[in-house]
């Protein structure tokens, strides 16, 4: 640490993930953070969460790895299946990265481990705090999602792409004896995605390709019935799980543009308001994390906060680029019909067979990123 930011009245909009990373890392470097949440208590209607080791590397750094081990379950594998449940192929995540940890963990758990950890850093909260202008302060950092006023401010109104598709998310419970790993049930048109939690929970998430409109969020409640009746025709233990779901929300995914503008000297963008996607990488709250600790460490390493600023969004432009286009080509992947999909199937159980270390590697340089070893 350098001292730039001692003493620097920062002001972050949203008490998200993203939002509560940064202002822990900045708050830990000496600045004066305040959390701007319109919300009047912090609260996740989210469900589950899957945190690469990317990521794991900030939330190491910033002394929650004994937090994280208690809330969450570490993923041993990522399993890929048909819609009747055969299985396609295996990402062994234990044994071709054993000195990594992926991590499983409710939304909410990591929410309440990150507000904890910032308030003991000296970091304000104010809650029921709705901001419709920037803030008068020296730093204002815009971490409110995909509706993020700041990012309007900077860019102007913009309107998203409907990608033609839908999501359930819900939790059910679980026995509390399954394997910690991630499967992902794929089906013409529609795939759904479930692992264990901490506490004896399991998340689903199930996406279906279908024309009509849905409202963006996770808030829109729906009933389960249109959920099974979706994917009625799944096998494996999707038919008891999606029988054990008494409640769940639905939301249409739609596409964002990376932001044109990042960022104007004073004011910032990160996570959400700046680059969302889709979840077919499970790398959003991961991408927020990664942007919180470059920003704080781009700050602390420049004194002048526009060229810090330039830096932050110069370093992190072209990953968060790479990966927003890798989670829509998965989009596609799991939905395969027809012709493709057999072929494409038979490849993905070739290549588990045979070279199972090569299917996870193509990933290396999603996971073997540090951000904590970059050098602003």
């Amino acid at each position: 640490m350098t001292g730039a930011l001692r003493d620097r009245g920062v002001e972050i909009v949203g008490a998200g993930i993203a939002g509560l990373t940064a202002a822990l890392a900045l708050a830990r470097r000496g600045a004066r953070v305040r959390v701007l949440e319109r919300a009047p208590e912090i609260r996740e209607v989210g469900a589950g969460l899957q945190i690469s080791p990317n990521a794991m590397r900030v939330l190491a750094e910033l002394g929650l790895s004994g937090g994280m081990a208690r809330a969450s379950l570490r993923s041993h594998a990522v399993q890929l299946r048909d819609a009747s449940g055969a299985p396609v192929a295996r990402l062994d995540l234990v044994r071709h990265r054993p000195a990594d940890e992926f991590r499983l963990i409710h939304r909410a758990s990591l929410i309440a481990l990150l507000t904890q950890a910032a308030q003991e850093a000296g970091v304000r909260i104010a809650l029921d705090h709705e901001v419709d202008r920037l803030p008068d302060a020296p730093l204002v950092i815009g971490a409110d999602g995909l509706r993020s006023m700041v990012r309007a401010v900077l860019n102007g109104r913009e309107v998203p792409f409907f990608t033609h598709q839908t999501a359930w998310r819900c939790l059910i419970p679980d026995r509390g004896d399954a394997r910690p790993e991630a499967e992902v049930f794929m089906g013409p048109g529609r795939h759904l995605v479930s692992y264990p939690l901490a506490g004896g929970r399991r998340n689903l998430v199930a996406v279906l390709e279908r024309h009509e409109w849905q409202a963006e969020g996770w808030a829109h409640r729906d009933d389960p019935g249109n959920l099974r009746r979706a994917f009625a025709g799944f096998g494996g233990r999707v038919p008891d799980w999606l029988a054990a779901v008494n409640e769940t929300h639905v939301w249409g995914l739609f596409r964002h543009e990376v932001a044109r503008i990042w960022q104007d000297g004073r004011a910032v963008l990160i996570g959400d308001a700046a680059h969302p996607t889709l979840p077919f990488m499970a790398q959003g709250a991961v991408m927020a994390i990664e942007d919180a600790w470059l920003l704080a460490a781009c700050l602390d390493a420049e004194p002048d906060q526009p060229r810090a600023l330039a830096r932050f969004e110069a370093l992190r432009r072209p990953r968060v680029t790479r990966i927003v286009a890798a989670a829509n080509a998965n989009a596609r992947n799991y939905h395969l019909t027809g012709l493709k999909r057999r072929a494409g199937h038979s490849l993905l159980r070739a290549a588990s067979r045979l070279a199972p270390g090569r299917l996870l590697g193509r990933f290396d340089w999603l996971y073997d990123y540090d951000p904590v070893a970059e050098r602003p």
